[in-house]
């Protein structure tokens, strides 16, 4: 009987272990996942700040961000409790000073033209479709003086898109980016079905 409660236990162990590595593994993809998006989150409120002004409810959302790293990185201090812990904290911590960094780069870059409108170049010169990266790429040539991020650029395109600025295209998995055409084209169109 001593021998079927410890087979047991020695089963109940692995599977334990193994429940708790793959949970690990899942808890560091998802921080990964986050950390993209709060980076993200800080471009964007950077850029909307350059464009016009943050209103209280996205600093609001900007605090709540930066704080749940902190609760991600508590639930996984289980697993690897040292690493984890120090990487969360390290993450947390300097959320504002770049955003203030970021900011104070876009106020220098004032009379440079910015990303939106350099994407929206780029794409307007182009003959077929490109990916992020290739406009990431491409732009970080032509302007080498300025650090240009595939993530962001990813983001920014992708605003042009939801403004309809630019067309998204997927080609199995992967996604590629044309300009719209220009709106004077698409206006002359709705006069004479009306006036037909």
């Amino acid at each position: 009987m001593t021998s079927q409660y410890i087979a047991q236990i020695t089963g109940d162990l692995e599977l334990n272990t193994k429940e708790q590595e793959r949970i690990g593994v899942e808890v560091a993809a998802l921080q990964e996942q986050l950390r993209t998006l709060q980076h993200d989150h800080t471009v964007l409120v950077n850029m909307q700040q350059a464009l016009g002004g943050a209103s209280p409810a996205i600093e609001a959302a900007t605090k709540t961000a930066v704080s749940v790293p902190s609760r991600a990185a508590a639930e996984s201090k289980r697993s690897r409790p040292k690493k984890t812990a120090a990487a969360g904290a390290g993450k947390a911590a300097p959320k504002k000073p770049a955003a203030e960094a970021s900011s104070a780069k876009a106020s220098k870059a004032a009379g440079k033209p910015s990303l939106v409108d350099l994407i929206r170049s780029h794409l307007e010169q182009q003959n077929e479709p490109r990916s992020a990266a290739e406009i990431s790429s491409a732009l970080t040539q032509a302007h080498p003086d300025r650090t240009i991020k595939t993530t962001v650029v990813r983001t920014t395109v992708e605003g042009l898109v939801a403004r309809s600025h630019a067309h998204r295209t997927k080609q199995g998995s992967s996604v590629f980016y044309t300009a719209a055409a220009p709106q004077s084209a698409e206006a002359e169109p709705q006069p004479k079905a009306v006036a037909g």
